[in-house]
């Protein structure tokens, strides 16, 4: 296990017996420790060659920064490139918005795997669909990942 201290950023990553590399982070993920929280997560996949997944737990994540958030696009490129699977656990309400008002929410969410598994098909995402929002428009009710704002506007 490997444990990275920041004064507002914590990190700590194991593997388990199912080939994956288990990250938990704790803490703002933003412009001062992004790169290396990149780098640990890079050397996690170099160090364990027979790595089937990253699984990222963002539970105890605070704030992701546009730097934070470009880690993650970074970590999802590795891992790809790797033939590994990302998914991104415990997601809350704020990171899920942030995904989605930048649209990275399918990219980090979705295992090209799946996508390939099921042609002419939507890929699966690991996204709850409690986070999608219905809203009526000129009377026609729809479905959106579309975050609103605190009195349910968009």
């Amino acid at each position: 296990m490997t444990t990275t201290p920041s004064d507002d950023f914590r990190l700590s990553t194991r593997f388990d017996a199912q080939g994956a590399v288990r990250v938990e982070m704790c803490g703002d993920l933003d412009h001062r420790c992004a790169d290396a929280f990149l780098d640990t997560v890079v050397e996690q996949l170099a160090a364990a060659p027979g790595t089937r997944e990253v699984r990222l737990d963002c539970t105890s994540l605070g704030t992701v920064d546009s730097s934070g958030l470009a880690a993650l696009i970074m970590i999802r490129r590795h891992a790809e490139a790797a033939g590994v699977r990302l998914g991104l656990d415990g997601r809350r309400a704020a990171l899920d918005r942030l995904l989605s008002v930048t649209g990275t929410l399918e990219y980090l969410t979705t295992t090209p795997m799946d996508a390939e598994r099921a042609p002419g098909r939507a890929a699966r995402t690991t996204s709850d669909p409690a986070h999608e929002i219905s809203s009526t428009i000129d009377g026609v009710r729809s479905r959106s990942g579309r975050p609103t704002g605190p009195d349910g506007s968009a």
